[in-house]
């Protein structure tokens, strides 16, 4: 008889580790608390404009193509993919943008154009960034962050000064264009945190920008939850969607015995949560809970946001599938995100463009667009700050892209920190889980098997590896080896 494994959540890593765990031969049941598969990264349709709800940059391609690999496919099997150019354009003054080429000897062209030197710096940067994305990508990050000695190897032994060191500091010792500093800098937000605060061994990301570049799924990211869910349905998994689980239950030794899911108990051997951890915990009796709410609300998380769906009823001049609009004080807005929790004054923000890119997101002649401003967890969310928030960016759109488009709007849907605790039990509403500090890295990071539970395990964004869709689909891998680890031996087939 297979051992029965119940799967709270079906965000990336959920699937991942559902995937995973089947093709070892476990009975897996993924329960899903909203209608539709993915988690955060699902899918907003109307009038014939298509938006992914949650992440849109795909990047790491190798990431993908190793889990998809793992059961024989390749991602051809399942989507369309096309690297992007260009990968993305910042603006920092009216009409004034640099352009992030598909292609790294354009990339060297823009910054040399920018900066005389800087095109040396920034091969001697990427060569060094290259090394640690093999060092990690491939090793550290599939580690289960049980103990310290996963990060002590002969690699990362010689590089112990950049986990001391932060990315500003090492990107700012070469490079003195404010605006080129911006661009290095920013692929660590990815990541949850400041660049002040984030190790330079995290240098890696620059690798994954524009070394493997930027990529887009044909009919947008959700395609990634489709394909990874048709896998998943092969390999035997059943998905219950419209199901809530209200309480983990447990036996008077502390085992996992099952689940209450709308009300009904559903037998388990093995739970595993890709749910926010918080909350799960809050599934659980307070004496079973191994992190109090004390330690939750000392952690440094990675922001929330304020995001707008729009559609245009035209196309949109001047910008690319991925914009971002850098043309106020990135330190300012990260002090309200990091030091002040506050509605930032002067908010940078982020537009994805992705019909540009892909027709069938939006119908002839028209744009669909997202729009993401950055903010601290547990701010306050009201329909009147969302709506002065839209018209600041769009004032701002329209003054830094010379085109008038407010007319030109036919919808807008907004969704912002309110959304994110109703829709996903997101502790304070975050977006991206913990950031990826040094005091929050590997065994730092909440466990992925319980201390307090038999048989309760965790995946996702607030365990290791940490933040982002390549990450989540790797913690997906590490809790299933774990479990298949522990609990092979004990199935009886």
């Amino acid at each position: 008889m297979k051992k029965q494994i119940h799967i709270i959540g079906s965000g990336f890593s959920s699937l991942s580790a559902s995937c995973y765990l089947a093709k070892a031969g476990f009975d897996v049941t993924v329960y899903e608390k909203n209608k539709t598969t993915g988690g955060r990264a699902r899918q907003y349709k109307k009038e014939g404009f298509t938006f992914d709800i949650g992440p849109t940059w795909y990047w790491m391609p190798d990431v993908f193509e190793k889990f998809f690999s793992d059961f024989d496919k390749k991602p051809s099997d399942f989507y369309e993919l096309d690297r992007l150019d260009p990968a993305y354009q910042v603006y920092f003054s009216e009409l004034e943008s640099i352009i992030i080429s598909g292609k790294l000897n354009e990339i060297f062209e823009a910054f040399e154009k920018e900066e005389k030197g800087s095109s040396k710096y920034l091969k001697d940067f990427l060569d060094a960034a290259k090394f640690n994305y093999n060092t990690a990508i491939k090793d550290l990050v599939y580690r289960p962050g049980v103990s310290p000695l996963e990060l002590i190897t002969p690699v990362t032994i010689k590089r112990v000064n950049q986990f001391f060191s932060t990315i500003r500091t090492q990107v700012r010792k070469k490079i003195k264009s404010q605006k080129l500093i911006q661009i290095l800098e920013f692929p660590v937000l990815f990541l949850g945190a400041k660049p002040s605060n984030t190790p330079a061994f995290y240098n890696f990301m620059n690798y994954a920008d524009f070394g493997l570049g930027t990529w887009h799924p044909k009919g947008g990211m959700y395609k990634v939850v489709e394909a990874m869910t048709t896998l998943a349905s092969g390999l035997g998994v059943v998905f219950e969607t419209d199901a809530n689980v209200e309480k983990i239950c447990l036996d008077e030794k502390g085992k996992t015995t099952g689940l209450i899911v709308n009300d009904v108990f559903v037998k388990s051997d093995i739970v595993v949560s890709g749910a926010d951890y918080h909350h799960t915990e809050t599934l659980l009796p307070t004496k079973y809970r191994q992190y109090s709410e004390k330690y939750w609300s000392k952690k440094v998380f990675a922001p929330s946001s304020l995001l707008f769906y729009v559609g245009f009823d035209k196309k949109l001049k001047d910008v690319s599938h991925h914009t971002l609009f850098f043309d106020t004080n990135f330190d300012e807005h990260a002090r309200t995100i990091y030091d002040d929790p506050s509605w930032p004054e002067k908010p940078l923000f982020y537009a994805s463009f992705p019909s540009i890119t892909d027709a069938s997101l939006a119908p002839d002649g028209k744009e669909a667009a997202t729009f993401l401003i950055p903010l601290a967890p547990g701010l306050e969310d009201t329909e009147e700050l969302r709506e002065a928030y839209f018209i600041k960016i769009i004032d701002r759109l329209e003054t830094l892209t010379n085109q008038e488009v407010k007319s030109s709007i036919l919808f807008k849907k907004s969704y912002c920190v309110n959304d994110f605790i109703k829709d996903y039990n997101s502790y304070k509403g975050n977006a991206y889980g913990l950031a990826n500090i040094l005091t929050q890295t590997a065994f730092l990071r909440p466990k992925i098997e319980s201390k307090t539970v038999k048989n309760l395990f965790f995946t996702g964004q607030l365990t290791v590896p940490g933040p982002g869709v390549p990450p989540s689909l790797i913690s997906g891998k590490i809790v299933s080896d774990l479990i298949i680890k522990k609990h092979s031996y004990e199935r009886i087939i």
